[in-house]
């Protein structure tokens, strides 16, 4: 009996771990929810931007837009995978809009370095938008061209705008790092001068 119920619950860790491996897009979703992600340096603190959005669901730490299967943290901060660190947002349509998670992520995004964020550089932290749908894409691109023609900054805008691509959730520690290590995390993101940036940029500080 013990053997039986040890290899059930390994069976149910094997199932579970299948089901993480598996793009959060192609994942069965409660219906009239939708995903959306973003890569905007740090995953910890994307994460956390986007956790305190009404309508937003749940939010997963992770990788997108390289070669390397299954990718490792360790793996994707030699920069060589390709991979970008994103958070896949999963949101309720009914009650955030994806206009809404786009508004979001400028405000919290230097839109004008190509080399990374803040004081992470590297491709695996430059800025992009991964879209899942043409209609993501279209507002996308609409959004990018509405800052471009406000003519707010001088700089070229350099937010990558890419088709999502398998999406790999990051090693457990890192989701909800904000939560588990609070003191760690805001020692991060103020040493790394996220919000100093942030404020410089669009006027406001982000209250994270």
């Amino acid at each position: 009996m013990q053997r039986m119920l040890i290899g059930t619950l390994a069976a149910g860790a094997i199932a579970a771990l299948a089901l993480i491996a598996i793009p959060a897009a192609a994942q069965d979703r409660p219906a009239g929810l939708a995903v959306a992600t973003f890569g905007s340096g740090c995953f910890w603190c994307t994460e956390a931007d986007y956790d305190k959005v009404e309508g937003v669901v749940q939010t997963i730490s992770g990788y997108m837009g390289g070669l390397t299967r299954n990718p490792t943290y360790a793996q994707v901060s030699t920069g060589r995978t390709g991979h970008a660190e994103v958070v896949q947002v999963t949101y309720d349509p009914a009650k955030v809009s994806y206009e809404k998670l786009l508004d979001v992520y400028w405000k919290n995004v230097d839109p004008l370095d190509a080399s990374g964020q803040f004081c992470d550089k590297g491709s695996q932290y430059r800025p992009v938008i991964f879209t899942h749908t043409e209609e993501q894409k279209r507002l996308a691109e609409a959004s990018k061209q509405a800052l471009v023609d406000s003519k707010r900054f001088k700089q070229t805008i350099v937010v990558e705008i890419k088709a999502a691509t398998e999406f790999t959730p990051a090693e457990d520690y890192h989701q909800d790092f904000y939560k588990k290590n609070p003191g760690h995390y805001y020692r991060y993101r103020t040493g790394c001068g996220r919000d100093a940036r942030l404020q410089q940029l669009w006027g406001k500080a982000p209250t994270n």
